[in-house]
């Protein structure tokens, strides 16, 4: 699908098995992607220089996962205009609420959306949500997940139902 790309942006190649499923969810939905390793401390120059270039660079959000001290989003956000998706991940004694933390106390002016510790799939989904602004196509494909979920919440409801009537005989 053309249009616009989503960074998925690390702090750590520890983060992949987190964020597997956002880039799974990116391809279920023909979203082009590119995944990089930038840190917010060891490579600010990268960070900035990364964030700044992104518009031009065909991208129409952003999503960034960390763990612990987790600046990466906000540093991308202080640099660019795009949307920044922030995906805390649980990576120390305190199980993620340091990243989360992190990130959901941004200061006015440099918003970061935050999704649920190693909440990667809802990252994506936020993510297509945003690009299908304007976009037919991918709006229809976003429909068309919702109504495949709620039937098979249904399905899930008439099975559990059967099931019972079975087990209470």
């Amino acid at each position: 699908m053309s249009g616009k790309k989503v960074a998925v942006i690390m702090g750590a190649d520890g983060d992949l098995p987190v964020m597997k499923p956002c880039i799974t969810m990116l391809k279920n939905f023909g979203i082009e992607y590119e995944v990089r390793i930038i840190s917010a401390h060891r490579t600010p120059y990268e960070a900035e220089n990364f964030a700044k270039n992104a518009e031009s660079n065909n991208f129409g959000a952003i999503i960034a996962a960390a763990g612990k001290a987790a600046h990466l989003a906000g540093v991308l956000a202080a640099y660019t205009i795009l949307p920044v998706i922030a995906v805390p991940i649980k990576a120390s004694a305190l199980e993620g609420l340091d990243a989360l933390l992190s990130m959901v106390q941004m200061p006015t002016g440099i918003p970061v959306a935050t999704v649920a510790i190693d909440g990667a799939a809802n990252a994506a989904l936020l993510a297509v949500q945003i690009l299908a602004l304007g976009n037919g196509e991918l709006s229809g494909k976003l429909k068309q997940y919702k109504t495949d979920m709620a039937n098979d919440v249904r399905k899930k409801d008439a099975e559990i139902s059967a099931k019972l009537d079975e087990l209470l005989k």
